[in-house]
């Protein structure tokens, strides 16, 4: 009986996946449904809802709509093109400079605001003509701009590390924070050396000069944003607030320098943005709530530690068994949004990766980015289409030139899976 309730679960959630009913209402019904081949209707139904309102019911998860509001404060907020303008004084002059101005504004803004699709359409929107005006390939720089932009989801503060946490049972959103930043940063420097050796390929002049005093202006310019970092990191770090609090303080310095300082937002547009806030948060927490309803209805026909037995027999080599699992995280990124894919994923593998050796924080690091190359693919990667829709192109037209940034994308997850010092190097230098 317990395998066919796993096939009921996995057959319906992927019917409903295939016919274009939404992801969390996919989640939700599939297990609905099988819950009522285990239980009669009424406990199932006040099941299902307990179990969402119970993995709603978190301290940390309100990190993630105040996260949100501060990122679109920073979207609306000139925020975006004082980082590509500092990222220009950085990387600019190099051989396909705006391709690593892209890279580099990215990582940038993706550190400050928490989202891909928020970095790949507010860095996106400024780069794609300035690099079409200057002869860069349009599909190149599409390609560039949707990997790049998924930098934002490792670096910290992040969003989905939030959901990890919550999902492993409690792992310090602080050290995960902190695990962040050396794969962020290797990731992003991967994809500088394959725009590198493009460029080089197709000769690509160095279009972007400044004088000393530009330079200086710009970086000063710029100074305010790039604090929202140190404020938010250094709080979490030196124990003044936790990170729930810190993504409160992040709205209020958001709005502070959108208003006060950069005076980029009007007090009238302040409506539209916390309404777009509103909904970016009703998204994201409805698929929290039905994908932890959907990890308890798991545990409860013992489907993680039938994985995982099963993953163990399979062999004794952590090297083997985390290709495996990577492998299977890279083929769940291609049609499940990250955020139910952790709340799901994670009660399965963790235990598997735990027994193996490989540290909570160090885990969580490599499940993200394996997800987050799932953004990047076919058929439902939020950062494809958004990528695309921004530089007027259709998924075929950026393929190509997506196969080496996926590739350099896949050793940087390699490197970070197999290094683990990359991920804990900074959290237990600061006694995490």
């Amino acid at each position: 009986m317990e395998i066919f309730e796993i096939l009921v679960l996995v057959v319906s959630f992927m019917i409903l996946l295939s016919v274009g009913v939404p992801i969390s209402f996919s989640i939700g019904i599939s297990s609905l449904v099988t819950m009522l081949f285990s239980i009669n209707t009424m406990p199932s139904i006040t099941t299902i809802a307990q179990r969402m309102a119970t993995g709603l019911d978190s301290f940390a998860l309100l990190a993630i709509p105040f996260f949100i509001i501060a990122g679109q404060l920073m979207n609306s907020g000139g925020i975006a093109r004082r980082l590509i303008d500092f990222a220009k004084i950085l990387v600019g002059k190099m051989p396909g400079g705006l391709a690593f101005v892209n890279i580099m504004a990215a990582m940038l803004f993706g550190a400050i605001s928490g989202s891909a699709v928020a970095a790949a359409s507010a860095i996106g929107g400024f780069m794609s003509p300035v690099m079409k005006k200057e002869g860069y390939d349009e599909s190149f720089s599409a390609a560039v701009n949707i990997t790049s932009a998924t930098t934002g989801l490792i670096i910290p503060p992040s969003n989905i590390l939030i959901v990890y946490s919550l999902a492993s049972g409690g792992v310090s959103i602080a050290a995960l924070f902190l695990a962040g930043y050396i794969p962020g940063i290797l990731l992003g420097l991967s994809l500088m050396v394959v725009a590198f050796i493009h460029a080089k390929r197709k000769s690509y002049k160095v279009s972007v000069s400044f004088t000393i005093g530009e330079a200086i202006k710009k970086f000063l310019d710029a100074v305010p944003s790039l604090l929202l970092i140190v404020i938010v990191i250094g709080g979490i770090i030196a124990g003044y607030f936790t990170a729930t609090e810190a993504s409160a303080i992040a709205v209020l310095y958001a709005f502070i320098l959108s208003v006060f300082i950069y005076r980029e937002i009007k007090l009238k547009d302040l409506p539209k943005i916390l309404i777009d806030s509103v909904s970016t948060t009703a998204i994201v927490m409805l698929l929290v709530g039905t994908s932890m309803a959907m990890s308890w209805v798991m545990a409860y026909e013992n489907i993680p530690q039938n994985v995982s037995a099963a993953l163990l027999t399979l062999s004794d080599n952590p090297i083997t068994i985390m290709i495996i699992i990577n492998l299977i995280l890279l083929f769940v990124g291609t049609f499940m949004d990250m955020t139910p894919a952790v709340l799901i994923f994670t009660p399965i593998f963790l235990p598997v990766a735990t027994h193996l050796g490989v540290d909570p924080i160090h885990f969580g690091i490599i499940m993200v980015m394996n997800l987050s190359i799932g953004l990047c693919t076919p058929p439902v990667g939020s950062v494809l289409f958004i990528g695309c829709s921004v530089a007027g192109l259709s998924i075929t037209d950026v393929i190509k030139p997506l196969l080496p940034m996926y590739a350099a994308m896949i050793v940087s997850l390699l490197l970070v899976t197999y290094l683990p010092e990359l991920s804990l190097y900074i959290p237990r230098f600061f006694g995490f």
